[in-house]
């Protein structure tokens, strides 16, 4: 096992699939994915698709369940390292703000139709 913060190389293409909530440092996992790749590289994101504001969560259909989740596990994983603690319900907007701090360009999230558990976000290093 590694942690994805010391990750070193030189890649056209890194994965992340709902990982980056979990992380105790997400901006420095996303920095160190930044400058493992190569200058034209892509991160392809996948992560829980909901907003960062509460309030417009209320009608998600997996939002009590998410929001349950993020207290007992996610949040206490990062909690325990001294983290963050983004939790499962980070969203949109604090997933954008987290990849443009870390110098990607970020295409719009995407939505994949009958989906509403992720949302992609195509990141790039320009």
């Amino acid at each position: 096992m590694r942690d994805v913060a010391t990750l070193q190389g030189e890649f056209d293409l890194v994965t992340g699939f709902d990982i980056v909530h979990d992380q105790a440092r997400p901006r420095e996992v996303l920095s160190a994915i930044h400058a493992a790749l190569r200058p034209t590289g892509v991160f392809l994101c996948a992560d829980v698709a909901a907003s960062s504001n509460v309030e417009d969560n209320l009608d998600h259909p997996l939002g009590p369940w998410l929001y349950t989740f993020s207290l007992m596990h996610c949040m206490t994983v990062s909690l325990a390292e001294d983290g963050d603690e983004l939790g499962t319900m980070w969203g949109e907007q604090v997933a954008v703000s987290h990849v443009i701090d870390a110098d990607f360009t970020v295409d719009e999230p995407r939505h994949v139709e009958g989906d509403p558990m992720n949302v992609y976000y195509v990141c790039r290093k320009d």
